[in-house]
């Protein structure tokens, strides 16, 4: 597949089969994640693999998705769950760009993974402080964010929109989560 039919065709997923991704997929995605591009080359990202089913669910119960999707989109634990996350770790006082350097890794992670078949969620929504306990962090060390990891049980829909309607992503009639995206030609001028 090209590299554009992956990027163009990745979704986000929340709702993810029940069986494990193989530590070699995973290393490929970290693999991606390390060589992505950072701030000054400083590559201060940590990351976490997280497979041990019961740390996946005592870090599951401190994550939050989608709330914007009516009604809910929240994976249920041993039905729809990841068994997997990624936890981006950081220091705790790392320059404001520490942002930009997690999206690029984060974002070579999930077009790895999607090239594969495997799905993530990116996760903002956590309760950091409850998973620096979990993940026996040191005290200058934080959970920034985290990635779900995972094969996925759903198949959102892209659709393209002009910029004067609605963003909000829904669920139809199938539960089939359909996320609008403002059309190319509505967010780019050319100077």
């Amino acid at each position: 597949m090209e590299i554009k039919d992956i990027i163009m065709q990745r979704r986000t997923i929340r709702l993810f089969e029940q069986k494990p991704v193989p530590e070699t997929e995973i290393r490929n995605m970290l693999d991606c994640a390390r060589t992505s591009s950072c701030a000054s080359n400083l590559q201060q990202l940590r990351f976490i693999v997280i497979q041990d089913l019961e740390l996946v669910k005592e870090v599951f119960q401190h994550t939050a998705w989608a709330n914007l999707v009516k009604p809910r989109r929240t994976p249920e634990w041993g039905v729809t769950a990841p068994q997997c996350f990624i936890a981006v770790i950081v220091d705790t006082n790392a320059n404001p760009t520490i942002h930009a350097d997690a999206g690029a890794a984060i974002q070579s992670m999930q077009i790895m993974a999607w090239s594969k078949g495997i799905g993530c969620c990116w996760l903002g929504s956590v309760k950091r402080d409850k998973l620096k306990i979990i993940l026996e962090l040191p005290q200058n060390k934080q959970v920034l964010y985290l990635l779900a990891v995972g094969y996925p049980a759903e198949s959102p829909i892209s659709e393209d929109i002009s910029i004067d309607q609605p963003v909000y992503y829904y669920l139809d009639d199938e539960n089939r989560l359909h996320v609008p995206k403002i059309n190319l030609d509505d967010l780019t001028r050319w100077r």
